[in-house]
């Protein structure tokens, strides 16, 4: 299971566009592929400690936990992390 968390904050034209992507690259990925990624979002709105460390940077897109992508998110890119981290989890 891959877990990749979007970090933004309400009002944020960037944190928008990185959500469709997000939603448009987990859509597309293979059969099956797609049901092991769960997406989950968090605002600095609502936390001070990702607000502290990620209000410069967001949108912010973390692959279980590491640092993908932040300010622009490339598709291709992310499918492709998202396909590797699939893999990798396949074969643990």
């Amino acid at each position: 299971m891959t877990t990749l968390t979007l970090i933004g904050k309400p009002d944020c034209h960037l944190c928008d566009v990185a959500e469709q992507i997000v939603e448009t690259v987990v859509g597309g990925l293979p059969e099956g592929a797609a049901d092991r990624v769960t997406i989950t979002q968090a605002s600095i709105a609502d936390d001070a400690a990702l607000y502290d460390k990620w209000w410069e940077k967001i949108p912010v897109v973390l692959i279980d936990g590491e640092l993908h992508a932040h300010w622009r998110v490339s598709a291709d890119r992310l499918r492709a992390a998202l396909l590797a981290a699939d893999t990798q989890g396949a074969s643990a």
